[in-house]
């Protein structure tokens, strides 16, 4: 009997691993953290309270060059610690949070890091009717799985948490037949708060543009673990179907192949 070839979701370029970063509340010090990220090619999510005017925040009229390349998501509209508050004053939270944010950007705010870290099941189960696909809880994994709820998504560390550590760690990961996500979060005030800096300097400049690392928004994982989970296979594995508008890869005995939107494969 012939033995089926075995098929893998790959991230796109059929690589295995991803890296993204997730900060917090838009002040100041944003301004460098994003240099920083783009000098190395790193990419990642920032979120936004758009009820917040203050001087230590950058300014509405900043968001949209400051940002371009990464994803702006939500915070809610002024920072509460929402599973005290009422469910509907909640809801008004996070849609005005993205209404604003969504005239400035230009594009759906979909993502959200809750707030002080503050949630709780009505909250979770609510969310994907105000269009929230995700949410970023508090905490550190130490690990490098993928989620299994992206509504309670849990970064790998803090940066102020063995960051350098887990990214050496990140690095030698080499078995393809895994999946593998290094999610670091934090708030850009810390840094000079901590006089650390060169922390962030030395993890970028450690971690950036390697060639078998996708360097991604929080969004972007969502969508396309999203769009990998739409492929269609026939029963005998000879063919598979990609329903999305975008590529999907995936591996076939250690081969990476695309399927690129509308497009089937046959094995």
């Amino acid at each position: 009997m012939e033995l089926e070839k075995i098929v893998y979701t790959c991230f796109p370029g059929g690589k295995h691993k991803v890296l993204t970063m997730s900060y917090d509340d838009g002040r100041l010090e944003d301004r460098r953290l994003v240099e920083i990220f783009n000098r190395n090619g790193i990419r990642g999510t920032f979120n936004l309270n758009a009820g917040l005017i203050r001087e230590d925040r950058i300014p509405k009229e900043e968001y949209q060059k400051l940002y371009r390349g990464h994803e702006v998501a939500c915070h809610t509209y002024q920072h509460p610690t929402i599973a005290r508050c009422p469910i509907t004053q909640v809801a008004t939270q996070m849609l005005r949070d993205r209404q604003e944010l969504e005239a400035i950007m230009g594009y759906p705010v979909r993502g959200l890091a809750y707030p002080n870290g503050s949630l709780n099941d009505d909250i979770v189960r609510m969310l994907p009717s105000l269009g929230i696909r995700y949410g970023r809880v508090v905490g550190n994994t130490d690990g490098f799985a993928m989620p299994e709820d992206f509504m309670k998504w849990k970064a790998t560390c803090h940066h102020n948490h063995n960051l350098l550590k887990l990214g050496e760690e990140f690095l030698g990961l080499y078995k393809s037949q895994y999946l593998y996500m290094m999610y670091v979060w934090g708030h850009s005030y810390e840094f000079p708060r901590d006089d650390n800096w060169e922390l962030m300097e030395k993890f970028c400049s450690m971690m950036g543009r390697q060639d078998n690392i996708w360097y991604a928004t929080n969004i972007e994982i969502v969508d396309y673990m999203e769009a990998a989970k739409r492929l269609i296979c026939t029963v005998d594995m000879k063919k598979i179907h990609n329903p999305n508008f975008q590529s999907v890869w995936i591996s076939i005995d250690g081969e990476s192949f695309e399927i690129k939107g509308g497009e089937t494969l046959s094995l």
